[in-house]
This record gives structure tokens, C-alpha cells and sequence, in this order.
């Protein structure tokens, strides 16, 4: 895709990765819409390159009808859309069954939802490209809680059903799946007060180098230019993957022993 001259929507922009990538397609020529469910942080990020904000609930079909609606009258149809909101959820199994939906919403429907709103406009103008945010823990696992794991794992699942049907007809996707990065969200993990949370920041921190958001939006933008599916921030998460693949049973007796030293 050639992104000088697009029109893109990010979500959750307000800080971290969403706000490295509005600010790199900015800067690669994209006319963009800023999208998070806190209005400053959004209108913060929009100031930093002259964007449109747009304060919304990314996971309701309403919060996305909003940005797009933005987008077109600003600077007209979409043509790149981001789909970068997210939450860690609860820690453990999550007991919480409405906090299971609030996090499935998020970080899994609020992909469907916007794919649902883009793709068949894609289809008749003959292109456009969707980006998920998804994780390593999409490839992997995020030890300490199921909610945010099964969550990633689903996105990443829904991206590879979207690259595949709709990539003979012009339709590029990108999965992005990161380790740690230097957010808020991982920042709340490794201070939360609730020690399997704290294991979970453990985990991603201790396996990698926790990168800046703009060392991820870079390889984002990239990969939208070029039309890449999986953008690895940390390369060494395709080695532990196929590590994975290769034999289960042992990858999860290794994912064990590995947690016993984090607990």
C-alpha cells in the first residue's frame, strides 16, 4: 500500500504503541484519525502531527461507526485501519465473567467489529489494509492470565482468517505480535498489586528486551508498505514458536519450569 496520501484510524492512540504508530503514518504522509476511549489522550496524539481525534469506544460497533464517520469527513474513506486497543484483563482464569466479555470485546471483537465495518468498502474500492495488535502471547502464551492469552490468541486466529479469504482482492492485513514494550499496559503489570499480574510483567520483561513504541510502529509502518502479515518486533519469538510447534510437550514443561522461577 502506498500509505502517503491514505486516510488511517488508529485505536487506542492515546498512548504507547497505538500513539508510535499514528505518529509514524503520520509521518510516512497518512491523513490520521487518532481514536481512544480518554478524549485528551487522544487530542493529544492528533496535536502531535495535526490529525483528527476522536474520542470512542473502539469495541462497540457505535465507538467504530464514530471514528470512521470522523475519518470521511476529515479527509475522506479509510483506507488503513489499526486495530490496536487493548487490555490485560484479570490474572488466573478471571472469575469474573463480565470482565471475561469486557476483555474478549476489546481485544478480540472490537477486530471483528471494525473488519466488519471496513472490509466490504475495501472490496468495492479494490483495497485497503487492517492491522491487528495482537501479541507474542497470540504465538506463545502470557503466563499469569488466561484471559489476556486466549484473547491474543484469537486475534492473531481472526487475522490469519482475514489475510487469507480477502487477500486475493486487494486486501492486505498485518499481525503485529510484540513482546515487552516500554506502555503503560506492561508498566501496569510489573507494578499491579496482585502477584500473579506481577508474574505476568515478569514473564514478558525477563524474556526479552522491552522495546520503545516507536522501535514497534516503525516495523508496523513497514509492513503496511510492503503488505507483510506477521511483524515479530522481537525475532527471537519466531524461533520460540517454531520451538513450540516442534514438540508440545516439551515447550509446555519448559513454560512451567520457566514460571516456577518467576512465582
Amino acid at each position: 500500500m502506498n500509505i502517503d496520501g491514505s486516510v488511517a484510524v488508529v485505536t487506542g492512540a492515546g498512548s504507547g504503541i497505538g500513539r508510535a504508530i499514528a505518529a509514524g503514518l503520520a509521518s510516512a504522509g497518512a491523513s490520521v484519525v487518532a481514536g481512544d476511549i480518554d478524549a485528551a489522550s487522544a487530542a493529544e496524539t492528533a496535536a502531535m502531527f495535526g490529525g483528527a481525534s476522536v474520542a470512542a469506544d473502539a469495541s462497540s460497533t457505535d465507538g467504530i461507526a464514530a471514528l470512521l464517520e470522523a475519518a470521511r469527513r476529515t479527509f475522506g474513506p479509510v483506507d488503513i485501519y489499526v486495530a490496536n486497543a487493548g487490555i490485560t484483563g484479570e490474572p488466573g482464569l478471571g472469575d469474573d465473567e463480565a470482565a471475561w466479555d469486557r476483555i474478549i470485546d476489546i481485544n478480540l471483537r472490537a477486530h471483528i467489529r471494525a473488519a466488519k465495518a471496513v472490509v466490504p468498502e475495501w472490496i468495492k474500492r479494490g483495497g485497503g489494509h487492517f492491522v491487528a495488535v495482537a501479541s507474542a502471547a497470540g504465538l506463545l502464551t502470557q503466563l499469569g492470565a488466561a484471559p489476556y492469552s486466549v484473547t491474543k490468541h484469537a486475534a492473531v486466529g481472526f487475522a490469519e482468517w482475514l489475510a487469507i479469504t480477502y487477500g486475493d482482492k486487494g486486501i492486505g492485513v498485518s499481525c503485529v505480535c510484540p513482546m515487552g514494550v516500554n506502555t503503560p499496559l506492561l508498566q501496569g503489570m510489573s507494578e499491579s498489586p496482585d502477584q500473579e499480574i506481577r508474574v505476568a510483567g515478569a514473564a514478558v520483561t525477563s524474556a526479552g528486551t522491552v522495546l520503545d513504541p516507536d522501535a514497534v510502529a516503525t516495523l508496523v509502518v513497514q509492513a503496511i508498505a510492503d503488505g507483510t502479515f506477521l511483524v515479530l518486533p522481537h525475532p527471537e519469538v519466531l524461533t520460540m514458536y517454531r520451538q513450540k510447534g516442534a514438540d508440545y510437550e516439551r515447550w509446555i514443561a519448559g513454560m512451567r519450569r520457566y514460571k516456577s522461577t518467576l512465582s
